[in-house]
């Protein structure tokens, strides 16, 4: 036990004891009498006459836990905190509203953002100053969070009106910001201009070296390379595969690649992606594995499908609950240091794998005496062969080596675990192994994908039909947002994709409504990040930036896509048309910056195949017809099982002129407004998919 843990132990628990947040938890032994965000801390601001001080981050945030053992463990700056201000905690992942709004008021006043994010604000919860991670004191000409907390304290007794009309000002700027469709804008459009215009820029900022875009910090950003897959697919463009594979390559070369646990780190702090922020995220692999999997069809590659089955071995050993559904995150820091439990030693590696084998392992994995991170290793192939390329015995050799290497690894002190289940990122990981259970014809990956869907499902939607985003020792909280719709409804349809059961497609078409009624402009369009239910805060967002993850803007875009074609609802398509309306304007200020948007708009301009199976399930021409289905890189193609289930004929009326020919599977493959003779024979069928 440390000597923080021990003065954590003696001190009295502030409000956040009671809450299940891990992020919350964290702090509730700071000597900051820290409050949760409600009605009861705004009260008190209001009835002391105190200004907020707002701090925002999540519980594997590096900085943050920096910024808490310097400055929230301080028992002076915790007595000024607690003299002057009401403190409030607030973890980003549990409440994306209140990040998004005050991330959006940081950006503006100072141009950038990131957590811990650092917000004063009025009780009324009107920001007048923000920022993001300040150490304790002023120093290399950067203030210290005393000198502005005690210069606040001083303006906020003395300067009172100016800072009020300052936070005036600035909540008419972020409206106006997020005021997505203005009169200027009405009859603008997306086209084809723009989607060369995305590739064109990722083009520009591509590291041929290395691969990803731009130098450091690298983000994997695996959105961006769906996008330049179906650029590929659709324009023939061999420099787009060329992008997308050698990104892919490089990263998993990279020190980025947990390259004895498996699973990828949040980024890489340098250019070749040796040197990750060891943080490791649910949504990252996700989307992660998702990516690898597409690559896979798209090329055949053995490699890419291994990658992909290493996220997932890692994801089903230290990610998933027992209750089937998926954590959040583990921690950077072990031991109060960052990257401790995954680097090694030249020794430890001797010691562990004993003289006759070490030096292959270091020879190959980059393992030194020198090290090529403070001292100690990261092990990486850059500069090495993939696995996949290397001899049978060879590689065998290399995967038993790691596993006395992560058996050696396991008895450390593990990084934190954030063991809270988000719906939106569950739903992120459901998707993807439904995906990578039929692709691979991994049965095993889509039952896992069911059981975490089902728990979804079942716990985390209310009596009264509404999702709701987290879920933590039984503790069910917060009312879903946009994010958590789009992300299930997008699980939704990968499941049925993946198994053909009605039940996830009537469930995907469900929720989409239910995602419309709740958080759908009905004036302006778009669709708002919080319901028409949710707490009122000082504005309502509408994001379509695909940052870190792809907005639910642009995921429940593409749903309403896909479900359009595969139940013939031309009223989801009209609101999937409305989207590209509402946004353009603001896309088409950086059309990179909306890679998965560019996706949507992309899907929406290709004349894709509409394929229906119609056919005994378990008869072998109909499995053959499938597996060839799943086999092939269709990303603009929608497939439907006929097996005659009228609950599907309920959902696409057009279904029932699609019957088995003479008894025998055929298949129906409508495109660009026309449809093909109906087709039985296996050979045609194949040639056409091919084609």
């Amino acid at each position: 036990m440390t000597k923080s843990d021990t003065i954590k132990q003696n001190r009295k628990p502030n409000k956040l004891i009671n809450e299940k947040s891990p992020y919350l938890l964290q702090h509730a032994y700071n000597p900051v009498n820290w409050n949760p965000w409600g009605d009861e801390a705004f009260a008190k601001a209001k009835a002391e006459d105190k200004p907020i001080f707002l701090s925002i981050g999540y519980s594997t945030c590096h900085w943050c836990h920096v910024m808490e053992k310097e400055s929230f463990e301080n028992e002076e700056v915790a007595a000024i905190l607690n003299r002057y201000f009401v403190a409030i905690k607030v973890d980003r992942e549990e409440r994306p509203d209140v990040d998004s709004i005050y991330m959006t008021v940081c950006q503006a006043l100072i141009g950038s953002g990131g957590w811990p994010l650092t917000i004063f604000m009025t009780p009324d919860k009107k920001p007048f100053y923000a920022g993001t991670y300040y150490p304790r004191e002023s120093k290399y000409g950067m203030p210290g969070i005393m000198d502005i907390l005690n210069s606040i304290a001083q303006q906020w007794k003395v300067e009172r009106e100016n800072i009020v009309d300052s936070s005036e000002k600035i909540i008419q700027h972020i409206k106006s910001i997020d005021a997505k469709v203005k009169q200027a804008d009405v009859g603008e459009e997306l086209g084809e201009d723009e989607i060369h215009n995305a590739y064109n820029s990722f083009m520009s900022a591509f590291d041929k070296n290395y691969g990803g875009f731009g130098r450091a910090p690298k983000f994997p950003a695996p959105h961006n390379l769906q996008f330049l897959l179906r650029y590929w697919k659709n324009y023939n463009e061999p420099k787009a595969l060329k992008m997308v594979e050698k990104t892919l390559e490089s990263m998993y070369e990279g020190g980025i690649f947990d390259h004895i646990g498996f699973g990828f780190s949040r980024y890489s702090t340098d250019q070749k992606w040796l040197v990750p922020h060891f943080e490791k995220m649910l949504y990252d692999n996700a989307l992660l594995a998702q990516v690898y999997i597409e690559a896979f069809e798209a090329t055949g590659k053995v490699f890419y499908k291994e990658v992909a089955e290493k996220i997932f071995t890692y994801i089903l050993r230290d990610m998933t609950s027992k209750e089937g559904a998926f954590y959040s995150a583990e921690d950077a820091d072990s031991e109060g240091v960052e990257g401790k439990y995954y680097l090694l030693t030249l020794s430890e590696v001797g010691l562990v794998l004993g003289e006759q084998y070490y030096k292959t392992y270091c020879e190959y994995y980059d393992i030194t005496k020198e090290g090529n991170f403070e001292g100690k290793n990261i092990p990486n192939l850059i500069g090495k062969k993939s696995s996949s390329k290397l001899d049978e015995e060879l590689g065998q050799k290399l995967d038993k080596m790691r596993q006395r290497l992560l058996e050696y690894r396991e008895r450390r002190i593990h990084p934190y675990k954030d063991d809270k289940i988000l719906t939106s990122w569950n739903g992120l990981m459901i998707a993807t192994l439904a995906y990578g259970g039929r692709v691979f014809e991994n049965k095993s990956y889509i039952n896992q994908a069911e059981k975490a869907m089902n728990f979804i499902l079942n716990n985390m939607i209310n009596e009264k039909g509404r999702l709701m985003a987290r879920y933590r020792d039984g503790d069910v909280a917060h009312l879903g947002y946009l994010e958590d719709y789009a992300y299930v409804v997008h699980a939704l349809i990968e499941l049925y994709e993946a198994t053909f059961n009605v039940v996830y497609l009537s469930r995907a078409i469900e929720l989409n409504q239910n995602m419309l009624n709740l958080f759908k402009d009905e004036e302006q369009g778009g669709l708002f990040l919080y319901g028409i239910d949710g707490e009122e805060l000082i504005v309502r967002p509408k994001d379509i930036y695909d940052g870190a993850v792809p907005s639910g803007n642009s995921v429940a875009t593409l749903n309403m896509l896909r479900l359009a074609r595969l139940t013939t609802n031309g009223d989801l398509e009209s609101e999937a048309y409305k989207q590209f309306e509402v946004f353009a304007s603001k896309v088409k200020t950086i059309e990179s910056a909306h890679a998965y948007f560019m996706t949507a708009l992309l899907y929406s301009m290709v004349p894709g195949k509409d394929i229906i199976i119609a056919g005994d399930e378990n008869e072998s021409n109909t499995k053959v017809m499938i597996k060839e289905l799943n086999s092939k890189y269709l990303p603009f193609s929608t497939v439907v099982l006929d097996i005659g289930d009228e609950r599907l004929t309920s959902i696409n009326s057009e279904i029932k002129a699609h019957k088995p020919i003479m008894g025998k599977t055929t298949a129906y493959i409508c495109e660009n407004f026309s449809c093909k003779e109906p087709i039985t024979d296996l050979k045609k069928f194949i040639d056409i998919i091919k084609g």
